[in-house]
């Protein structure tokens, strides 16, 4: 589970430091968030794979943060952390969209143990063929993305490029490693035909702008959705 990327929003200091200092030695990257407002900017820029929020937060509380947070990504796992302990508020968590909800004071290892329980969920689905990239679904096997009941056929090298992208979503990629690993070597005239390829999914994907394939110039792209 290592280099998985989890945003932290949590404005109690002692415990904010505890928790990502705990996930950090667990092998995860882990980018801490002081209220909800910044948790939100923090999301718009950066790729996640998880999100614990406090529900009671500076400038946004976590509810109001995980419907926004919602409404970018369906599926990106959401885990509530709270003092209260009432069924109301355990309901309202659930139904703005939380995974799930663990109540102060609690055991570090058992947060551990459910953010595990949820990533290998998602990468379970990943390894299946199927990815969410924002708004739309890439089938990877019947090479097609979908938005809104809208199909676009892919060619088998633009869903290859796209695959190793969603792979490796939120990283930086080399030129080098797409080429190698997409069509087997990483000539330079083969460069040139993957610029080609990039140009063509970023106008696929256009339609939802939280969506970036960004160049890192020089060394190769960084995915965001």
């Amino acid at each position: 589970m290592s280099n998985r990327n989890i945003l932290l929003v949590e404005d109690d200091n002692s415990l904010g430091f505890v928790i990502q200092d705990n996930l950090v030695q667990h092998g995860y990257k882990v980018s801490r968030c002081h209220d909800g407002d910044e948790g939100l900017s923090t999301y718009q820029k950066e790729a996640f794979d998880l999100c614990i929020l406090d529900v009671m937060l500076p400038k946004k509380d976590g509810f109001t943060l995980a419907q926004e947070l919602r409404k970018m990504d369906s599926e990106v796992p959401i885990i509530f952390l709270t003092a209260k302990a009432m069924q109301e508020d355990k309901l309202t968590g659930f139904e703005v969209g939380g995974d799930d909800y663990i109540t102060k004071p609690f055991h570090i290892k058992e947060l551990i143990y459910r953010i595990e329980v949820f990533l290998k969920r998602t990468q379970r689905k990943a390894e299946s063929g199927t990815f969410l990239i924002g708004k739309y679904v890439f089938d990877y096997e019947n090479l097609c993305l979908k938005l809104a009941g809208a199909e676009k056929m892919l060619t088998q090298k633009e869903a290859d490029v796209l695959k190793f992208l969603c792979s490796h979503k939120g990283e930086v990629v080399k030129r080098e490693d797409i080429l190698k690993h997409v069509w087997g070597s990483d000539d330079y005239f083969l460069g040139r035909s993957m610029d080609v390829f990039i140009s063509k999914l970023r106008k696929y994907l256009k339609d939802d702008p939280t969506v970036e394939i960004i160049n890192q110039h020089g060394v190769g792209f960084k995915f965001l959705c």
